[in-house]
């Protein structure tokens, strides 16, 4: 399986026939499914935007699901000029409140979920569902910590689902009941559950119904083949980690990140790794990244980062890594972060879980952005504790451990 990817290789795969997809690599040119029966396998966030659009091409689409998804509508649409030029005019206020944030998302209540009523919980959750907000889960303060909390908001959202798919076992099929709201992707969608209630939608639970191999025309389950022109897998991407691993990046002694990676990733911030000199690694694992707006947490690491190159030369310095025991340090203090929340009760990708073989490591720093900005800048102020400059220290990976 090349890394950087969970690609399937399924029994009869090399068999079948038709084209085979995978979102993560998408063909340049376009996709044509008219008149196709076609198979998608897998209902995380890259499943949920593709579904819609072949349905609406293929002349039968069959989804065969492992793990039912919590979604939210996108409502994607144009703005009206008038929308636009109040944001526009607020943008100063919207960037500070952004800053000061922990997901620098611009709209939240301040309070948790049962320390407000009912009525007015509802009338908020219902806003922002109607509005496509993608601070849904942010609007109270204590949905991936408190679990009964977490229950009232996704019981919130099975009950949209139950109301939009007309057919009551498929709804229930596509109820997410095994982990709780948020500790998987929340994934946003233009029309997905309704796509259910078409005729040529097909939707096979392949926990109850398991997919046993691909024949030459179709998709055998331990029940029945499924016979289908073409097979979409949308079984996700190796985050975080393999669009680096995937690169023989080597540091000190010629250890690559790789194997120094192979347990999990190691790092100072999420920034720089010990035995990597001058690797700076934007969103890298134990950052906010992909927990928080990503764009302000790329803004916060770009700007840090320049800081620091600026540092180096005033100072007759030319490299920098992270000094590894405050980078086991890191390490440590991120794990404990996310063993505080309800993250660890989902198999996600959030842990590595989706990519076969890959170590069970909660990736992002789940203290928000609003903290690791104010810990970022503590380190910058006090001349950057845990860096080492131009060290002759040894080398944390010493040269006699083997090198791939």
């Amino acid at each position: 399986m090349p890394v950087g990817r969970p690609d399937p290789d399924w029994p009869g795969q090399r068999d079948f026939t038709g084209p085979i997809y995978h979102t993560g690599q998408w063909p340049h040119h376009e996709v044509d499914f008219t008149g196709q029966r076609v198979a998608v396998v897998g209902t995380g966030s890259s499943g949920i935007q593709v579904i819609p659009p072949i349905a609406e091409q293929a002349a039968h689409l069959t989804v065969f699901q492992r793990t039912a998804n919590f979604s939210l509508p996108a409502r994607n649409r144009p703005l009206l000029p008038g929308e636009q030029a109040d944001v526009k005019a607020r943008y100063p206020q919207i960037r500070a409140m952004m800053r000061e944030n922990p997901r620098a998302l611009h709209r939240r209540t301040g309070k948790g979920v049962l320390q407000v009523p009912e009525q007015v919980r509802r009338a908020e959750l219902e806003q922002r569902w109607r509005d496509g907000e993608v601070s849904f889960l942010t609007a109270f303060t204590d949905v991936l910590t408190d679990a009964d909390a977490n229950r009232a908001v996704a019981d919130f959202v099975r009950e949209k689902i139950r109301a939009t798919v007309t057919d009551p076992a498929t709804a229930e099929l596509l109820c997410p009941q095994g982990h709780p709201i948020g500790t998987k992707r929340i994934c946003r969608d233009t029309g997905y559950f309704e796509t259910f209630n078409r005729d040529d939608v097909d939707l096979v639970d392949v926990r109850s119904e398991p997919i046993v191999e691909l024949t030459r025309g179709g998709v055998r389950t331990s029940r029945r083949e499924y016979p289908v022109d073409a097979v979409v897998f949308a079984t996700g991407y190796d985050a975080m980690t393999g669009a680096l691993t995937r690169i023989d990046i080597r540091g000190r002694g010629g250890r690559s990140l790789r194997q120094v990676w192979a347990d999990g990733p190691r790092s100072y911030l999420g920034l720089v790794v010990a035995g990597f000199p001058n690797m700076f690694t934007v969103t890298g694992p134990g950052s906010p990244s992909v927990l928080v707006n990503v764009i302000m947490a790329i803004e916060q690491h770009v700007e840090w980062l320049a800081d620091l190159l600026g540092y180096l030369p005033a100072r007759g310095v030319t490299r920098v890594e992270a000094d590894p025991d405050h980078q086991d340090a890191w390490v440590a203090h991120v794990a404990d972060l996310a063993a505080a929340t309800l993250y660890p009760q989902a198999d996600s990708w959030f842990i590595g879980a989706n990519v076969p073989g890959k170590p069970r490591v909660f990736l992002p720093y789940v203290g928000g952005l609003d903290r690791y900005r104010r810990r970022c800048d503590e380190i910058a102020a006090a001349g950057y504790p845990g860096l080492r400059f131009d060290d002759p220290a040894p080398d944390p990976y010493p040269a006699n451990d083997p090198v791939v």
